[in-house]
């Protein structure tokens, strides 16, 4: 077999394994991916905690994003907003929560920007999943996106704050029975997506490694068998010569 052949294979093998070592890492990452996804799902999942206990005075929160919880209070009647979907409206109102402080909260969905009816009235306990605010909405050409006086493109809290004050830093989504008891439909939640388990990562990137060095010294070997050729071809031809001269 010849040695250029022999280089050829033996970097066809460093690629084969490489390849087959990023796929491997490639999963694993997937995996990551997905552990995160499954214990964001299993979060929202829990019973709902009274959000009261995991609010501090100086508006610092407890782990508490993500969570469902209950929350008491009353509904401001005259503080409502829209948020505009693709099928639809948010509805959010402003919820006065036990302390004085005001609780974003959105009641649910409608398909019209009218006919909506007002919160209820009196003191209520309220079940739904607590979230951070939501960032911008940005049109195709990356320009926040404007929207009629009366609605917000996202509930975003530094806008929300210039519409009510002394905001509890994230808001509420009611679940899908307190939304029908408002006359709304359930409004849908993206959860944010969460981290996978760090071992899953960290066995990713080790394969890449692993894919990196095996090629390397794949070409590495191919280049090490064509010198020892070279330098053999060399010699002989060197020992020709010395046997030329002798003659």
């Amino acid at each position: 077999m010849s040695t250029r052949l022999k280089q050829v294979l033996i970097i066809l093998v460093g690629v084969v394994g490489a390849l087959v070592m990023v796929f491997l890492g490639l999963w694993q990452m997937q995996v990551f991916v997905d552990k995160g996804n499954k214990t964001v799902q299993d979060r929202a999942a829990q019973a709902a905690v009274p959000l009261r206990d995991h609010v501090g005075s100086d508006a610092s929160l407890a782990d508490i994003y993500g969570k469902q919880v209950t929350i008491e209070g009353r509904y401001l009647r005259d503080q409502q907003l829209l948020v505009p979907t693709g099928d639809g409206y948010r509805v959010l109102a402003a919820f006065e929560f036990v302390d004085g402080r005001t609780l974003p909260v959105v009641r649910g969905m409608s398909d019209s920007d009218s006919g909506i009816t007002p919160p209820p009235t009196g003191e209520r306990t309220e079940t739904g999943l607590f979230l951070p605010g939501e960032g911008n909405v940005l049109d195709d050409r990356g320009i926040a996106v404007r929207v009629p006086e009366g609605q917000l493109p996202s509930v975003r809290m530094p806008s929300l704050a210039q519409e009510w004050p002394n905001l509890v830093p994230g808001f509420v989504t009611l679940n899908d029975t307190d939304a029908m008891a408002h006359g709304l439909a359930p409004a849908s939640v993206d959860l944010p997506t969460g981290e996978g388990s760090a071992q899953n990562s960290g066995y990713a990137l080790q394969w890449w490694v692993f894919a990196a060095f095996g090629l390397g010294m794949a070409i590495k070997l191919a280049h090490s068998l064509g010198v020892r050729e070279r330098k053999a071809q060399e010699a002989a031809a060197m020992e020709a010569i010395r046997k030329d001269a002798s003659a």
